[in-house]
C-alpha cells in the first residue's frame, strides 16, 4: 500500500495533560522528539517484477488504443504499435496513477503512470511535556534493567557453552 505524500504529510498524536493555570502544583518538563520515516522503496520483487510503487513506462511506441479498467486488478493498455500494426498489451496493478488517455501517441519508455516516490526521507521536530519526571526515570531504570537481564542471559550461555 502506497502512502499520498500530500495527505499523510503529518502526524498528530494527542496527548492530554492537565491545565497549570487551574493547578498550581503542576510542573512540567519539555523534552524535544525527533521523528522520521522513510516512505518505502520496494519497487522490484525478488523475482524481478515490479511492484505497484514505481513508474510504468511504454513497452513499445504507437497509439494507446484501448484502457481497461480491470475490478481490483489494476488497467490492461492496449497498444496498437504504428510500425508494423500489432497490438501490445500492457499489465499495470492497483495503486498508480495513470498519466495517458485513449487515442493519444505514445513513444517507447513513455512514463503511462506517474511516479508514486515523491516522498523519500521525512522528518520532524518537536516537543513533548511530561508532568512528572518520575516517568523518566522509571523508564531509564526499565531500559537499563532489560539490558542488564540481556548481557547476563548471554553471559550464561557462554558459560553453558565452555562446559
Amino acid at each position: 500500500m502506497a502512502l499520498l505524500g500530500q495527505k499523510y504529510s503529518e502526524i498528530t498524536f494527542p496527548i492530554l495533560s492537565p491545565d497549570p493555570a487551574t493547578k498550581k502544583d503542576i510542573h512540567f518538563l519539555k523534552y524535544p522528539i525527533y521523528v522520521g520515516g522513510n516512505r518505502g522503496r520496494g519497487q522490484i520483487y525478488p523475482d524481478g517484477s515490479k511492484s505497484n510503487n514505481t513508474v510504468y513506462n511504454a513497452t513499445t511506441s504507437g497509439t494507446l488504443s484501448k484502457i481497461l479498467r480491470k475490478e481490483k486488478r489494476g488497467y490492461e493498455i492496449t497498444i496498437a504499435d504504428a510500425s508494423d500494426g500489432r497490438q501490445v498489451f500492457d499489465i499495470i496493478p492497483p495503486g498508480p496513477e495513470l498519466l495517458v488517455s485513449e487515442g493519444e501517441s505514445i513513444k517507447f519508455d513513455q512514463p503511462l503512470t506517474s511516479n508514486p516516490n515523491v516522498g523519500g526521507f521525512g522528518q520532524g521536530d518537536a516537543e513533548i511535556v511530561l508532568q512528572d519526571p518520575l516517568r523518566v526515570q522509571g523508564l531509564l531504570f526499565f531500559l537499563a534493567s532489560v539490558i542488564l537481564a540481556l548481557i547476563f542471559l548471554v553471559f550464561k550461555k557462554k558459560q553453558f557453552e565452555m562446559l
